[in-house]
């Protein structure tokens, strides 16, 4: 018989933005992309404003698509999925570029951001099937074939080829694709000749020029409140910035509970279950939102003091690291994201 279970998922990151009267026109569009909404904002001007922005909102669905079909673990018919389902798939340059970064990353992060992982996202019921019963036994069955060295991405004469070492083995690039989308738009936007945007999936941010106020753009960081669904409604802090990527990765809006205790997202890979800590959220801004969106995620699984120890020996990144709980939060900021922050908020 199955048991009821919750779970609860949003954006962490509200944008918040002014009337327009920075020189050009500011355009708005928001829909529905890779489970979740996107917000994008953009200035056009010139004589072909009109003409970029038609191109620009009839490539947004196809720019999603692409990168659907080759990473996405819920279209059956993605790359991603014929490769976990052992496939002979030859992978595009999206997936090459995200296989290659969460090879690099894994090693990085020693293993602690794995995205050959899924076994164990699908085990807890955070991945693309069904959850299964939970045991030791079973958790230690499926780490012996998890792994980024599991994988591997051969280049001769006939092209491209992902290599496994064991057909067991899977893929989930979900804590890093949706950071890479805003890359991949934000390449393309510029390829196009806009220089002042922001761009916004599932909560991923990245940023560049200014806003229509002409200012750095304003992002919102919601308190990691259990039961805080509604972004904005309760912010922890706003920030200002410009040509960066920002990404913000928490355990208050998407767990499941069961039998009276709380199941996150997070999954520690070393381990094989859900993170048990008390660090709330972290906020990371980094050159670009894929590096950002891989370091939240990092920090997610390894807690707060492990993270200040990261971040001293990371100059390039910023970030914000909310701990304690519901009724007693803490909050450790990097010097530079605190300079970020604007003053009063």
């Amino acid at each position: 018989m199955k048991k009821a279970l919750t779970i609860i998922s949003a954006p962490l990151l509200l944008l918040i933005f002014g009337c327009s009267s920075h020189k050009g026109e500011y355009v708005t569009s928001d829909g529905f992309g890779q489970g979740s909404t996107y917000h994008i904002v953009y200035k056009i001007e010139g004589d072909s404003a009109q003409i970029t922005r038609e191109k620009i909102e009839a490539s947004i669905p196809l720019w999603f698509e692409q990168i659907n079909k080759s990473v996405s673990g819920y279209d059956s018919s993605s790359a991603i999925s014929g490769i976990n389902r052992n496939e002979a798939i030859v992978p595009d340059s999206i997936f090459i570029d995200i296989f290659t970064f969460a090879k690099e990353f894994y090693v990085t992060s020693g293993g602690m951001l794995d995205a050959a992982s899924a076994p164990l996202f699908d085990l807890w019921g955070f991945g693309f099937t069904e959850r299964e019963a939970v045991t030791r036994a079973g958790i230690d069955s499926i780490k012996q074939f998890t792994g980024m060295e599991m994988f591997e991405l051969r280049h001769d004469s006939t092209g491209y080829a992902i290599i496994k070492k064991d057909p067991r083995a899977k893929l989930n690039f979900n804590a890093v694709a949706q950071g890479y989308s805003c890359d991949y738009f934000a390449e393309r936007m510029e390829r196009m000749g806009i220089t002042d945007y922001m761009i916004e999936i599932g909560g991923e941010i990245f940023c560049k020029g200014v806003n229509a106020k002409g200012k750095k753009w304003r992002i919102g960081i919601d308190r990691p409140v259990d039961g805080n669904l509604i972004p904005g409604e309760s912010l922890q802090s706003v920030l200002e910035v410009s040509g960066k990527g920002v990404v913000t990765s928490g355990n208050y809006r998407k767990f499941y509970i069961e039998n009276g205790k709380k199941y996150s997202h997070t999954i520690d890979p070393v381990a094989g279950i859900p993170v048990e800590h008390n660090l709330l959220s972290a906020t990371v801004i980094a050159e670009n939102a894929m590096l950002a969106d891989a370091y939240a995620t990092y920090f997610m699984v390894l807690g707060v003091e492990k993270s200040r120890e990261v971040l001293e020996k990371t100059p390039e990144i910023e970030a914000m690291l909310i701990y304690g709980d519901n009724e007693n939060m803490e909050v450790y900021m990097t010097d530079g994201f605190r300079d970020a922050t604007s003053e009063g908020n």
